[in-house]
């Protein structure tokens, strides 16, 4: 079952986006400052979400691995 189907599965790969995002900008923000806008823009829009709402998205990360090893 693919990603898109499995509402979990969605909410990881969205962390995992936010997380990826927020780790590039901070090794490279050149990357990802380039392109505010368009398809490209929602990068960094991961980016500054996971920059400014870091505790929150850290304790999603948690709370989805606890689920993901020993709730499933």
């Amino acid at each position: 079952m693919s990603a898109i189907f499995n509402f979990q599965s969605l909410l990881t790969v969205v962390l995992l986006l936010i997380c990826t995002c927020a780790y590039l900008r901070a090794i490279a923000p050149s990357l990802l400052d380039r392109h505010k806008t368009g398809v490209l823009g929602t990068f960094w829009k991961c980016a500054r979400i996971g920059e400014r709402k870091s505790p929150y998205v850290a304790v999603c990360c948690v709370v989805m691995a606890f689920s993901i090893l020993f709730l499933t």
